[in-house]
């Protein structure tokens, strides 16, 4: 049995970010023997105070490969791992290439580490600072983050819930939390302004608070969802959206446009004028349900073919 050493930070709730959980509740499944280990770094300096802490760790459990998420906790691992002779695979899913910032810690990490794993062409360009150098690559790729299929199923839809919490009228769910300026809730509220005037019952719903049950029943309720981020990496939400065949309206951030290009009833808008992307939003929510779920298949986006996926970059790296 393969024994891999999962890094990442550790959420307020005391596991890792929903969809590393669940990439790792997928190797379990494919018989890969995961182990966490979880850190609460902040900060440069913090990160490198891990560092060892996490090479004893990997001394001691002695993992056939070390798999990193997040730019700054795979320099971290890259580092640590130095003198045991296990490889690091990294995974780097969007604010740690897409931040400037951050992205010189990223690149660090690459060089360490033995794979590299990108979730979008975009993201992999950005890292290598052009799509020549990127096509060079010769220790990454491509490989977006799956989702647990069978959970977003409209089995698990909560009709009553739904409709003691938000009543009649047309909803539409916004891809993130009001709060967070990446997501800009300023841009899609005035989207929702736009498309008021012929529908005054209209209401944004942010996605902050729920369950992931609750998620569900809102994508399946929902008549579309609405994405206007500054920056994303492959945004995990319209693969979830996907899955549940829910109407999709992005401007063109991370991979939505290859996710969703030529669906029929989702719609990427390049430019960010409200009016425009309106216009986008009324037609998906006349459009109705999509075929989004069989696209997401076809793609290999569900957790069972990414963790194949994975065993594969492992066992190379570890070869």
């Amino acid at each position: 049995m393969m024994k891999v050493l999962f890094v990442a930070a550790k959420k307020n709730t005391g596991c890792f970010s929903p969809f590393v959980e669940e990439q790792k509740a997928a190797l379990l499944h494919a018989g890969v023997e995961v182990i966490d280990y979880a850190h609460t770094a902040h900060g440069i300096v913090n990160y490198m105070k891990w560092v060892p802490k996490l090479h004893n760790a990997i001394k001691e459990i002695k993992p056939d490969v070390v798999h990193a998420h997040f730019g700054l906790t795979g320099l971290m691992a890259g580092l640590a791992a130095i003198g045991t002779g296990v490889s690091v695979v990294v995974t780097y899913h969007g604010c740690d290439i897409n931040d400037k910032k951050l992205r010189p810690f990223s690149r660090m990490a690459m060089r360490l580490a033995a794979w590299n794993i990108f979730v979008s062409k975009r993201q992999m360009v950005n890292a290598y600072g052009s799509e020549a150098r990127a096509a060079k690559a010769t220790k990454g790729g491509v490989m977006a983050c799956g989702i647990d299929i069978r959970m977003f199923d409209k089995s698990q839809v909560d009709d009553a819930w739904y409709e003691s919490r938000f009543g009649k009228g047309d909803k539409v769910l916004f891809g993130g939390d009001f709060e967070r300026a990446v997501k800009d809730s300023t841009l899609a509220k005035a989207v929702i302004e736009n498309l008021r005037f012929n529908n005054e019952d209209l209401e944004l719903i942010e996605m902050k608070g729920y369950t992931r049950q609750q998620v569900v029943t809102l994508m399946y309720k929902c008549k579309a969802l609405l994405l206007t981020s500054l920056r994303e990496g492959s945004p995990q939400v319209v693969k979830e959206a996907m899955a549940c065949d829910c109407p999709i309206v992005s401007v063109d951030v991370g991979d939505v446009e290859e996710r969703i290009a030529g669906l029929d009833g989702c719609y990427v808008v390049k430019n960010r004028e409200p009016k425009k992307i309106a216009q986008a939003l009324g037609k998906a929510m006349a459009h109705g349900r999509t075929k989004g779920r069989a696209r997401l298949l076809a793609d290999g986006l569900d957790n069972e073919q990414v963790a194949r996926k994975l065993i594969e970059i492992y066992e190379r790296v570890n070869s």
